[in-house]
């Protein structure tokens, strides 16, 4: 079966196929309504067929929430005429949805049929699955290239194809603020857009020549996250302090160290790197950010999904020295009674855990917000490879796993010269495979801290859904296994047999236009020739 993730178990039930056609019925149970919209309106779309709620024919696909699965557990099973997807609540169900839209071929991923008139052939199985880690997240940075709102609802649609459930929105940065905030109108009117952009990594002579920006409003942000919870995905936004933030500081200047900078002078970033201007540590900063948040919580709900009590603060890149030179930022220091601009950034960040908190939610952050002490009950994407979350996990806080190392799909995927723009070190389709979330240093204790993994998609060198394409797949699909499978220790993986399935899975993406990396090297017009990257040789220790 050429599955992924892969299934834990298959069951053959005959050797035959059965078939869909257009007396084929859809009955949701209670609790599956949702699902069988979608399936009409995918399956529905691809294959013509109107998968109707009535009649008594048993040629029919039965939808029913099971309690003797796991929660995002889920049985499919083909057996005749009666097809059943099963799972241990609605989620559960909509993964079985999945599976089964694959058991159904590559066309069926399409949004018309092409064949009209041909078969539907279903394998006659039982498969049985249910995931390893409920974090299974894809971060999509819209800060430094911008990605209108149909592209990201594509991105969800992609991520659930993958059985990927958390959409880590990363909405600001130094090079735009994408999120309309009602109370301060300047951070879209200035933040949101560039006079002109950097082509390629930042020692780069090249500059496309022409302002780059966008937002989204916030009834976007409101259909952005009901088409995901939808999907059975969860929105995780993030909003960049006390770093990444020169595109809010050129909105409102008093939010930056303007005792030792202009602040008014500042503009968009129009490059990249780390960035030196960040924000001042001041009781005014903290108000203008709670305002923000404000308008956050109010956006991205805290419901009955399992993470959606997350708000992600950055909290990663925050370069010191203006808080070393600034007077106010020295006397807030002697004021606290902290030993040094490390501990000043912590206070910054508690600051924000306790505010979160007292609403209800949960503050999550890079691993920089270890320095200078822990934020009590934050949790931590651990990024500068796993050092990070073995502290955490050690400390009994939970983690994010998402090593720059193995899941940063902006590195680049080969050593080839054709390889467009590249960047960092060479991470392969197997070397992801290949990935483990859980430190071996862990006890099994501290891994139950392990909330999961995440891959990420950071959009220097990205700068439009074909290159997005380029960079997430096929390894996505790669790190969707590692995420959801029961997959054995790294190196007794079995590379062969998931290159063999996703000779079939290339048909799927193909069908759903994903403009993915062959495994025989990139397409001439995927190459940009004379772009200079940042190629590193070699790789860090892994912690």
């Amino acid at each position: 079966m050429e599955l992924i993730p892969a299934p834990r178990h298959i069951t053959w039930n005959a050797p035959g196929h059965g078939s869909l056609d257009e007396e084929t019925r859809l009955e949701a149970r209670p609790g599956t309504e949702g699902v069988a919209r979608w399936l009409r309106a995918t399956v529905g779309a691809a294959t013509g067929l109107p998968l109707a709620e009535s009649g008594d024919s048993e040629n029919r696909i039965v939808l029913s929430i099971e309690p003797d699965l796991p929660s995002e557990g889920y049985r499919v099973v083909i057996d005749g005429p009666a097809r059943r997807i099963q799972g241990g609540s609605a989620a559960g169900v909509f993964w079985g949805a999945q599976t089964f839209r694959q058991l159904l071929g590559p066309d069926a991923f399409r949004r018309a049929p092409v064949r009209p008139g041909q078969g539907w052939d279903l394998p006659e199985v039982t498969v049985e699955d249910s995931p390893r880690f409920p974090w299974r997240g894809f971060l999509l940075d819209v800060g430094r290239h911008f990605t209108p709102k149909d592209g990201v609802l594509r991105y969800l649609d992609l991520m659930a194809a993958h059985k990927l459930n958390v959409f880590h929105f990363h909405l600001t940065d130094d090079q735009g603020w994408r999120l309309e905030i009602k109370r301060y109108p300047r951070l879209t009117e200035v933040g949101s857009w560039r006079a002109r952009t950097k082509f390629g990594h930042r020692a780069s002579p090249l500059w496309e020549e022409k302002p780059h920006g966008g937002f989204y409003t916030q009834d976007d942000i409101r259909e952005i996250v009901a088409y995901a919870a939808e999907r059975h995905i969860t929105v995780v936004p993030e909003i960049d302090v006390p770093g990444h933030s020169q595109a809010a500081i050129a909105a409102y200047p008093e939010l930056g160290n303007s005792d030792v900078i202009d602040t008014t002078s500042l503009t968009v970033w129009d490059s990249w790197g780390v960035n030196e201007n960040v924000l001042a540590p001041t009781d005014n900063t903290l108000r203008f950010y709670e305002g923000v948040f404000e308008e956050v919580l109010e956006l991205f709900p805290a419901d009955a999904a399992k993470f959606s009590a997350f708000v992600h603060i950055g909290g990663d890149e925050c370069p010191k020295d203006q808080w070393r030179r600034s007077p106010t930022a020295q006397a807030r220091i002697k004021e606290l009674g902290l030993a040094d601009e490390d501990e000043l950034q912590s206070w910054f960040v508690r600051h924000f855990d306790t505010w979160l908190t007292a609403r209800g939610r949960r503050l999550i952050g890079w691993d920089e917000i270890l320095e200078g002490g822990l934020a009590e009950g934050a949790a931590v994407s651990s990024w500068r490879g796993y050092a990070g979350g073995i502290t955490a996990a050690r400390a009994g806080h939970d983690v994010v796993m998402c090593p720059q190392q193995q899941v940063y799909l902006d590195y680049r995927q080969d050593a080839g010269e054709d390889e467009p723009v590249p960047i960092a070190y060479v991470r392969t389709l197997e070397d992801v495979y290949r990935f483990e979330p859980v430190p071996p240093q862990l006890t099994e204790d501290q891994a139950r801290h392990v909330l999961g993994t995440q891959a990420n998609l950071w959009t220097e060198v990205t700068e439009d859904h074909a290159r997005m394409d380029y960079q997430a797949f096929p390894r996505l699909a790669a790190f969707a296994e590692v995420a959801w499978s029961a997959l054995p220790a790294p190196e007794d993986r079995d590379y062969a047999d998931f290159e063999r399935r996703m000779a079939a899975h290339y048909r799927r993406l193909d069908a759903l236009g994903v403009a993915y990396r062959p495994p025989t090297g990139p397409r001439p017009w995927q190459r940009r020739p004379g772009v200079l990257g940042r190629p590193i040789e070699g790789a860090p220790p892994n912690v």
